[in-house]
């Protein structure tokens, strides 16, 4: 519609919304009024909400002169807003309508209630914007519009502007230009707008009432109102519109009538990668470059401008600073992507432990997981600690008839086997009351001894009561226990003079004497067929025969909820099964090789998997006990997830209980922790540390992943995707039947299985059902081979004896011969690192790990927090990377599967020991240059000062967003820097001595076992009481000799300062501080040498003090102070002395 302005007037804006149909409102903008359509008197108007307002008496007359546009504006009614009448006609707008599925639009249809279908239509004004005429209903829409804005539109051939069609059926037309009459009431014959079967024929639907269609209830507003609104009604009368979906489901009309499980599909993940924030981590990597270009800039500038008068200080500084440089390199490269992980432990719940059409009981689906805990000498690893270990595995958050626990005694002592069945004992009373309670650790130690508020979080009201009782079962555990070396020995003497006295009433009749006097006895007066404690053949350390015992056996399917000893604890409605225990103890004879540890470990995997044959190893220290009992589900859930199948491993941190607090020799090693190994899970995956580690046991049989990535070209930008092919040197696990698609070389590889795995035939016969039973279920992306959902629901076959049989004989010290156990199969043996190895070994095969960080710590542990014992522990572990240095497993010789970082991280673990020569020599620098009078530049310039401020700042900021990212303090970053330089001056240099000598000369390198603290008492000075303890050690003399020569240099820097006629302050104050942070260092070592009340060993300062007087006296022979002509001369004038 064209409107030609004539004069410029306001807009008067008439809003009706039914209830509030006289509002008026004045616009200030001006707008043209249409020609010959000036209002000159009150009219009727009809509104889209169904009431007609019109313009009263007391409205003041409108001139043509002051005339004001007038239209209506049309608002839906709203709760607030109700209709003005429910009882009279609506009509809609020319707006969309805002139903569901297959509504229509307001211009189609009007709304007519029931009641006022017989209701004469009223005459109402134009529908156009800014017109107020006389309404037609040129169409059959019923959109009112004027005489003049039907001509305007072009009329018949024109478009109606409610439907946008053409005029098709109208009561006017172009020619007529007379007055167009309304449809008149009785007009059944020409119908109009109200003609149902002229609606019907245009297609356009009859809608329901305006009250039906639109939301009315009840407004707080308005409270008076009279109209309400049946939401409900409203909601099922239009549910079909919606079609059917996730949303709403319809009853009728789509197939099938019950609405499928549309989360089925979705498969939320078990686990998330969480990177660190880019406001850290790009800082970090930023400060990387900058510190690296300092050190290159530094170094060329040190190589360039030499200290002519010092040569000899100037090139031993530069040596080591060239190789600190690279060390540096070496350990921060792998630090530039470290992710964070979590777990979702109630996908793991819904997905492997819901009730489904394959498992329609809901067992749980979840593989079986077996659990080592090794030890090997019950005087150093007491008894009760490995109990509480035991106790906390068989209370542990995972499926009762899933679990097995593996106790490997390497010394075969009668007292380990009888605390394994003292445990086993108080196990049926202390698990079910963990289950019952939820109580947090399960080692009943730790439980027992934490100091916080044991009701937090405990509703039921017995727990106060039955937690005292179990407390006093294990005090009373625990006096057994402790006493059980008594009683065996008691025992022991009482049956051997029994049999002595039965020997001689041999003798007296002239019988053979029994064989072996002075035997063990057990309980049950049978002899040990371990070791006794007085040694004979066969019953000594290293000589004894293979002991399994299988003291909790598998339990059943079913739960167990009778109320036993119910005298203590009320047991009803609690599951009381205990997962299987297993005592193993291998057979050890003379001349063979036991490889230590490795060796045990591949021992308990073959009877295990002969046994139980769980998909997943959990292996444990004695000392490391279940600290949150939901740890395995979290480490499940990383195997189970997608490309879980590609995880050879999960390692968890190691945290330790009875550290001091100060730490001081930084035996939480939380730097190692939380950052190197959060570093490495963002390349290929954390390093294996030896204990808090699940495995999958077809990575330790020594297979490759299903699939894996080849790396070439420069830095390994070159990827290409691989799958292991079926040769000899990597066969793919041997699958199960019908799951091969070459049966000659599926048949090949299983006749090589013997020659690889030994002679065990149960043995073979369980690595296809253990490959089977760890695989993604079925559906999972990028699963190449699923198993079914609820496959591992059946309940699992009955252990019988010739099970145990066959599990003896896979102990045997022969067994290994002509196999690949150790070498390839296992855990590897030539390291007294074989963890390193082993997790290398995996890695270097296109294997991947991960490091599961829970936010309650998964594994606690304990650490030597004494001085000496802390050096011997770093000693080990130093030899074994020198030891791997040393051999092919050396990541230099790593094979294409293994990324260039990761590869790096590997190689810094050989090298690391290296450093302690270079860290001698740069801790001996300040003392000499003291000594000498000289330092490491010629003179202390701006540039030299620029260079070291830039490059301890960066060091520092780097300090503090690795704080930052990973959680750790300041206090244990210093503490391990502290350490750093207290190792790398005493042990490592031992251990690079005992590597050599292994490689040159072939001398084999022995340890004692680490001593494990006992369980502390009430008394925290008890509990540190090791802590003060002196124990010499020959690793203690390089560090005493560095900290005495730089007291005794800055003694004498300062006295020839004072006394030299032209002194040199610029030099003595770099050499003095160069000192003090050699000083700083090794404050922790110095404090541990002075015991708890200052008590040294004499000896400590002989050795000290005869070492810096020896290297002084050297010193002063080689290189004399200057001026010694003139002093030499005063000095033998009055004394006779001359210096040699």
């Amino acid at each position: 519609m064209v409107v030609h302005p004539t004069s410029p007037s306001k807009v008067k804006i008439r809003v009706s919304t039914g209830g509030f149909g006289a509002d008026r409102l004045t616009s200030p903008a001006t707008r043209s009024t249409p020609t010959g359509h000036s209002p000159a008197g009150p009219r009727p108007r009809r509104f889209s909400a169904g009431g007609a307002a019109t313009t009263t008496a007391e409205e003041p007359e409108e001139t043509p002169g002051d005339a004001a546009a007038q239209y209506t504006v049309h608002i839906p009614p709203t709760p607030e807003h109700p209709l003005l009448s429910p009882s009279r006609t609506s009509f809609v707008s020319g707006t969309i309508f805002t139903g569901g599925f297959n509504s229509v639009t307001r211009g189609h249809v009007s709304a007519i209630s029931a009641a006022d279908a017989a209701a004469p239509p009223n005459p109402a004004a134009c529908a156009m914007n800014g017109c107020d005429g006389t309404a037609l209903l040129p169409c059959a829409c019923g959109f009112p519009v004027c005489k003049d804005c039907y001509k305007d539109g072009g009329g018949a051939a024109g478009r109606c502007p409610g439907c946008k069609e053409p005029y098709k059926d109208g009561s006017s037309s172009d020619e007529d230009d007379g007055p167009v009459k309304l449809p008149d009431e009785d007009d059944d014959d020409d119908g109009g707008e109200y003609d149902e079967g002229r609606r019907r024929r245009r297609g356009v639907l009859p809608l329901a009432s305006m009250s039906r269609r639109l939301s009315l209830m009840r407004s707080t507003k308005a409270p008076n109102q009279g109209n309400d609104m049946d939401y409900t009604r409203w909601l099922y009368e239009t549910k079909g519109t919606y079609g059917y979906g996730n949303a709403v489901w319809p009853k009728t009309g789509v197939e099938p009538f019950d609405p499928p499980d549309f989360a089925a599909g979705s498969r939320r993940p078990l686990t998330r990668k969480i990177p660190v924030s880019a406001a850290i981590i790009s800082p970090y990597r930023l400060l990387m470059g900058v510190r690296l270009a300092a050190l290159g800039l530094f170094l060329a500038w040190r190589l360039r401008h030499p200290n002519r008068e010092a040569m000899w200080l100037w090139g031993t500084s530069v040596t080591c600073e060239l190789w600190f440089a690279g060390s540096w390199l070496l350990d921060q490269l792998p630090k530039v992507c470290p992710v964070n992980r979590v777990a979702d432990l109630a996908v793991l719940r819904e997905r492997f432990e819901s009730p489904s059409p394959r498992n329609p009981q809901g067992r749980s689906d979840l593989p079986g997981v077996d659990v080592f805990v090794s030890t090997a000498d019950p005087d150093k690893e007491p008894p009760l600690v490995t109990a509480n270990t035991i106790l906390s595995i068989l209370a542990a958050d995972y499926p009762v008839e899933k679990l097995a626990c593996y106790v490997s005694d390497d010394g075969g002592s009668l007292l380990t086997f009888e605390a394994m069945a003292e445990t086993a004992s108080f196990a049926k009373l202390w698990v079910p009351f963990c289950r019952k309670h939820a109580v947090d650790p399960r080692s009943p130690e730790a439980y027992f001894s934490q100091k916080r508020d044991f009701l937090k979080n405990k509703l039921r009201v017995d727990f106060v009561r039955e937690r005292r009782r179990v407390k006093r079962e294990y005090d009373e555990f625990k006096v057994r226990v402790n006493s059980l070396p008594d009683a065996i020995r008691r025992r022991s003497e009482a049956l051997n003079a029994r049999e002595e006295l039965l020997e001689r009433a041999r003798r007296r009749r002239d019988e053979p004497p029994p064989p072996q006097p002075g035997r063990t006895w057990m309980a049950d007066g049978e002899p040990w067929p371990g070791t006794w404690f007085r040694p004979a053949p066969d019953h000594a350390r290293g000589d004894h025969t293979g002991i399994i015992q299988v003291i909790l056996p598998p339990p059943p399917p079913e739960p167990a909820e009778a109320g036993a000893a119910a005298e203590t604890v009320d047991l009803a409605g609690v599951d009381r099964r205990l997962p299987m225990l297993v005592y193993v103890s291998r057979e050890k004879r003379p001349g063979y090789d036991h490889n230590k540890k490795a060796g045990a470990m591949n021992a308990l995997v073959r009877a295990s998997a002969i046994m139980s044959n769980g998909p997943f190893v959990l292996n444990l220290d004695c000392d490391h006990y279940v600290h949150n009992s939901a740890a395995l589900r979290e480490g499940m859930c990383f195997m189970l997830d997608r490309g879980g199948d590609r995880v050879c491993f999960v390692q968890f941190p190691q945290r330790f209980d009875g550290v001091d607090p100060n730490d001081r020799y930084a035996n939480h090693n939380t730097v190692f922790f939380d950052v190197s190994m959060r570093a490495l899970d963002g390349l290929q995956g954390p390093m294996y540390v030896g204990t808090g580690c699940i495995f999958r046991r077809t990575a330790l049989y020594g297979f490759s992943p299903p699939r894996a990535t080849e790396r070439a070209g420069w830095l390994g930008r070159t990827k290409t995707r691989t799958r292991p092919a079926g040769d000899e040197e990597d066969p793919l696990p041997p699958l199960l039947d019908g799951d091969d698609d070459d049966d000659d070389g599926g048949r090949r590889r299983r006749l090589l299985l013997p020659k690889r795995f030994g002679g065990s035939r149960a043995l073979v016969e369980s690595i296809p059902v253990a490959e089977f039973q760890g695989r993604l279920l079925q559906g999972t992306a990028g699963a190449l081979r699923g198993r079914a959902a609820g496959s591992l629901a059946a309940p699992r076959e009955p252990l019988d004896a010739a099970a145990v049989a066959e599990a003896i004989a896979a102990v045997s010290c022969f067994f290994e011969e002509k196999t690949e156990w150790g070498r390839r199969v296992g855990w590897i043996y030539g390291s007294v690192t074989e963890d390193v190895v082993t997790g290398y070994r995996m890695h270097n095969r296109g294997w991947r790990s991960v490091y599961c960080v829970t936010k309650r710590d998964a594994f606690r542990g304990t650490a030597p927090i004494n001085l000496t014992d802390r050096l011997h522990q770093v000693l080990r572990w130093a030899t074994g990377s020198v030891e791997i240095f040393f051999s092919r497993n050396n990541a230099l010789f790593a094979s294409r599967r293994m990324k260039l970082l990761q590869r790096v991280a590997y190689f810094n673990v050989g090298v690391y020991p290296f450093t302690s020569a270079f860290l001698l020599a740069y801790c001996v620098v300040p003392a000499a240059s003291l000594f000498s009078g000289k330092f490491i530049v010629q003179a202390l310039s701006a540039t030299f000062l620029c260079f070291l401020l830039v490059i301890t700042l960066t060091l520092c900021l780097l300090a503090l967003l690795e704080i930052k990212w990973s959680g750790i303090t300041l206090h244990d970053w210093w503490r391990n820097e502290q350490f750093w330089l207290i190792g790398g001056t005493s042990a490592h240099p031992a251990a690079v001595l005992q590597g050599l000598l292994k490689v040159v000369a072939g001398v084999d390198i022995s340890f004692n076992l680490t001593s494990k603290p006992a369980a502390a008492g009430d008394d925290d000075d008890d509990a540190l009481a090791d802590l003060y303890a002196v124990k010499w050690s020959f690793l203690m003399v390089p560090p005493i000799t560095i900290m005495m020569l730089n007291v005794v240099a800055i003694a004498v820097g300062v006295a020839r300062a004072m006394y030299s006629p032209v002194p040199q302050w610029s030099k003595l104050m770099g050499g003095v501080l160069f000192s003090c942070w050699v000083l700083c260092h090794l404050y922790p070592f110095a404090k541990g040498l002075m015991g708890r009340r200052g008590r040294v060993p004499t000896v400590v300062f002989v050795w000290s003090a005869l070492l810096a007087t020896i290297v002084s006296l050297l010193w002063v022979y080689i290189s004399p102070p200057a001026g010694s002509a003139t002093f030499d001369s005063s000095i033998s004038s009055s004394t006779g002395f001359h210096f040699p």
